[in-house]
């Protein structure tokens, strides 16, 4: 005698995510980079200064980006990104602090100064760096490691500071990632909502 066969069991309905959406979740979930093992405590202190920055710069509309550069335990400049609120492409923290402070700092300061800088800066913050004579730099979050956030995907072309600065000051000493556990927050909080500025928004007539 055959035996009645067995109902199958009701599955529970599976979501599948497009795959842009399942590299963004991904990438909000990236483990951060460990701390560079060169870095100080004083350093650690005024990095978290750095993010407190890059707040204040969410605060008031802008990206999360925060700097200051400092001279044997004194802070000479403190500025944080300001490109939507003036519609300066060029208003990142690091040029926006060397263009409004460098003139009234004279050149032997700014090279035993460390700028600090609550991310990795981009190409065009390094030749400001390099051209104001700044002798060190320390910064939070890599920024391969917030372009994943913002894109979504790995950089394979990503072009470093400290690869920048090799080839064209490499007297410029740079440290980092910092910290970057509590410097992602602020960037995984931020990005989701704005437009991906690798990917701008065409404004059609």
């Amino acid at each position: 005698m055959s035996l009645p066969m067995p109902r199958p069991r009701s599955l529970l309905p599976i979501r599948i995510l497009p795959v842009g959406a399942l590299s963004a979740a991904l990438a909000l979930l990236a483990a951060p980079l460990p701390d560079d093992p060169a870095c100080t405590d004083e350093d650690r202190r005024y990095m978290s200064r750095a993010f407190e920055l890059a707040r204040e710069g969410v605060s008031k509309g802008n990206a999360p980006f925060g700097a200051l550069l400092v001279r044997d335990g004194r802070v000479l400049a403190e500025y944080h990104n300001r490109v939507a609120t003036t519609t300066n492409s060029i208003q990142h923290a690091e040029t926006g602090l060397i263009a409004t402070f460098g003139p009234g700092i004279p050149r032997a300061t700014l090279a035993a100064s460390t700028l600090y800088t609550s991310a990795e800066p981009c190409t065009m913050c390094c030749g400001a760096i390099r051209f104001a004579g700044i002798g060190r730099v320390v910064y939070g979050v890599a920024e391969s490691s917030f372009e994943r956030i913002i894109t979504g995907t790995d950089n394979t072309n990503h072009l470093g500071s400290r690869e920048v600065f090799a080839r064209t000051a490499p007297q410029v000493k740079v440290l980092g990632p910092l910290m970057e556990e509590e410097g992602l927050v602020e960037h995984r909080a931020y990005w989701p909502g704005h437009v991906n500025p690798a990917r701008p928004r065409v404004k059609k007539d």
